[in-house]
């Protein structure tokens, strides 16, 4: 049986468009055009071409939290009563907005989610009124991040 997970092949000039873009989203067409040596249609055709086979997907601004005055990153555990409660707990997580990411786990806990609070007070109310309500969530176990020493993608 072949698998549908065929990794995509990029050359060389992909590899320093995705370089430059990665770096900074907003550099222009043109620029990367001239440093990498083809016209700014050849690097609009290959965009469309790595759009296409889901290696990227749009752009983003980065928002720091800390200015908004989140200071408390929290990684959660969460113990479910049952699995067949996952896709409900799931629903519910999606409405606490200082939820921002939820992995389906192994090991310990069924679910694992990366949330943000003001403070380690917000964080209690969060995690008392918001997370542990949840119909289906038995119990948690947080650990909260002191600083993050590593952030980035994989390399290209």
């Amino acid at each position: 049986m072949k698998s549908k997970n065929k990794p995509i092949i990029i050359d060389g000039i992909d590899k320093k468009i995705l370089r430059a873009l990665t770096e900074d989203a907003r550099t222009p067409i043109l620029e990367i055009a001239r440093n990498v040596g083809i016209s700014g249609a050849a690097i609009h055709q290959r965009l469309r071409k790595l759009e296409k086979s889901k290696l990227i997907s749009g752009s983003q601004f980065i928002i720091d939290a800390k200015v908004l005055g989140y200071s408390t990153m929290t990684f959660v555990g969460i113990y479910l009563e049952k699995a067949v409660n996952t896709e409900d707990v799931i629903r519910a997580l999606k409405k606490v907005p200082e939820v921002l990411e939820c992995h389906y786990t192994t090991g310990e806990w069924n679910i694992f989610i990366k949330m943000l609070a003001y403070n380690n007070s917000h964080l209690m109310m969060l995690l008392n009124n918001k997370i542990q309500t949840i119909v289906g969530v038995l119990r948690t176990a947080s650990i909260i991040s002191l600083d993050q020493q590593i952030n980035r993608q994989i390399k290209i």
